[in-house]
């Protein structure tokens, strides 16, 4: 089961990990003195481009800008815009494949990040990430930025980890030259507890941070 910010206990704990969490960020970033790195997020659908329909309801296109928007207000509150952060979309709009993929590059992207939900039959359940299906410059750093965001959803949030894989979308193909490019699946809408917990704004806050952690230490992990 999901789990915010490992905190579906007591209101007192949620909010003493949540901050210890966020001052271990601060701290650790603050000691760091680099360039400011570009961070292309690209949530998913849009507009008449519903992606995934889940449980009650949950559209995937929703979910993901939600969880974009909280990535780039972490930033600014947490990180004070140490990452230079910029989403494909910022509203309910449909954006091809090709202009996402067109605005990493024209931003120079150190890194490129697709968000989308799961959906399944089966019950299936979890997080997984994949990184492009062929050899390129930024292969190695893509697996090592998806393995860092995977861990850290999985000990924050608790979520399954499904593993790092190999996929063949075009965001991917026309970035992956240019900079590590990884696509994260959320989660499955259609699992009732899945898709419940993107119902509550904490959780979107909560995976949103944990993404952002991963994100964050790979960059550390570079330097």
């Amino acid at each position: 089961m999901l789990i915010t910010l490992k905190i579906r206990s007591r209101a007192g704990c949620k909010t003493v990990i949540f901050w210890l969490l966020i001052l271990k960020m601060c701290s650790s970033f603050c000691q760091l003195e680099q360039p400011k790195k570009i961070l292309v997020i690209d949530p998913g659908h849009g507009g008449k481009d519903t992606g995934a329909i889940g449980v009650h309801g949950v559209l995937e296109k929703e979910v993901v800008l939600k969880i974009a928007k909280e990535i780039l207000n972490h930033n600014h509150i947490i990180l004070d815009d140490r990452i230079e952060v910029y989403l494909t979309r910022y509203k309910d709009t449909l954006i091809s494949l090709s202009d996402r993929a067109m605005l990493a590059r024209e931003l120079k992207s150190d890194l490129f990040i697709s968000l989308h939900c799961n959906a399944a039959i089966t019950g299936a359940s979890g997080m997984e990430i994949f990184v492009a299906n062929k050899d390129n410059p930024h292969m190695e750093s893509s697996v090592q930025l998806a393995t860092s965001v995977l861990g850290e959803s999985g000990r924050k949030l608790g979520i399954k980890e499904r593993g790092v894989k190999v996929g063949n979308f075009q965001v991917q193909r026309e970035t992956m030259d240019y900079c590590p490019t990884i696509l994260i699946e959320t989660g499955f809408v259609t699992h009732v507890d899945e898709g419940d917990y993107y119902k509550e704004p904490r959780n979107i806050k909560a995976m949103a941070l944990a993404i952002l952690l991963g994100i964050y230490n790979y960059l550390k992990s570079g330097d």
